[in-house]
């Protein structure tokens, strides 16, 4: 999973746009949504399409957002969409009408494949089910999830009551998640000498592995934190970037990662945040937001400081 490649042959972006995919034109998005209803056809299950989801005839509802998205990223073009397309159908009906995995799975094989993922708060639903979760972050959210063969299933209150106590679940959730491969990294270097650590896998809890930044960076660069802690941006799930603060480099950097952390986000699946933050002692401070089509950056007063300081120590 590289960070730089090159698209696939597409519809120019002149041409109208999906009115509720904006990264497929109007005429790709017909396609998309044509496909999506064969797929469910062919498994003997017909749909009615809308605009971002597809609904059977029991009411059942299945969200295109993310699908749209692996569709749009894939490098294949339109050609590789009714496999993406095939494949996901038949994940999600095997996941939805197959034997639910908290009633076959033995306590020990739940707890095995247990992990903590951090999610965008919007995309959890509007029930209770997951008030239970920490805010590592504003407008993120961290509850615990089964990493299952086919599918990752976020678990609500409900479900974790039979489990356990919540905070000795997480406990057993966070050591599966160091004991994670790191599948992938890069440093982006750029022309100004400026360089960030980016942790990629097709692993769902990539990204959520900044709440174990503390033991992952030094086994990614061989150094630790230093107590000043770290730029972040968890763009989406298969992506970390990270840049060990240390000296005045951290300026440009700040503003790399903001681009880099707002293209990432954008129509991507298992989108998280555009912003990039200040992790320090696991503590996360948001340091930059979208403004309109672009980004700015916000420092509050300490960090404001922390920049001081770094600049007047290279004086």
């Amino acid at each position: 999973m590289g960070l730089f490649r090159r698209g696939p042959k597409r519809d120019p972006r002149e041409v109208v746009r999906d009115a509720e995919f904006s990264f497929f034109s109007e005429r790709e998005g017909g396609v998309f949504r044509s496909q999506v209803r064969q797929a469910f056809a062919e498994q003997g299950l017909e749909v009615t399409a809308y605009a971002g989801v597809v609904t059977d005839a029991a009411g059942r509802q299945f969200g295109l957002g993310n699908l749209a998205a692996v569709c749009h990223r894939d490098r294949r073009g339109e050609r590789g969409w009714p496999v993406l397309i095939r494949d996901h159908v038949g994940k999600v009906l095997r996941t939805m009408d197959g034997p639910q995995p908290l009633e076959i799975l033995s306590e020990d094989e739940i707890r095995a494949c247990l992990y903590p993922r951090v999610v965008a708060q919007e995309t959890l639903p509007a029930s209770l089910s997951f008030r239970y979760g920490r805010e590592p972050a504003p407008g993120l959210r961290e509850v615990l999830a089964l990493d299952l063969p086919e599918a990752v299933q976020m678990l609500g209150e409900d479900a974790l009551s039979d489990l356990g106590e919540v905070a000795e679940l997480r406990i057993r959730a966070l050591n599966n998640l160091r004991a994670l491969p790191v599948e992938g990294h890069e440093t982006v270097r750029r022309g100004d000498g400026t360089t960030f650590e980016v942790v990629l896998g097709d692993s769902f809890f990539t990204a959520s592995r900044v709440l174990v930044l503390g033991e992952l960076v030094p086994r990614i660069t061989g150094t630790p934190l230093a107590p000043d802690g770290a730029l972040v941006a968890l763009p989406f799930r298969h992506q970390l970037a990270f840049h060990r603060i240390h000296d005045a480099q951290v300026i440009p950097a700040l503003q790399a990662m903001a681009q880099f952390a707002a293209a990432g986000y954008e129509d991507a699946a298992g989108a998280i945040s555009p912003r990039v933050f200040w992790w320090r002692r696991g503590v996360m401070t948001p340091l930059s937001e979208p403004d309109g089509d672009g980004l700015r950056v916000v420092l509050d007063g300490e960090f404001r400081q922390l920049l001081e300081r770094l600049v007047q120590d290279e004086d």
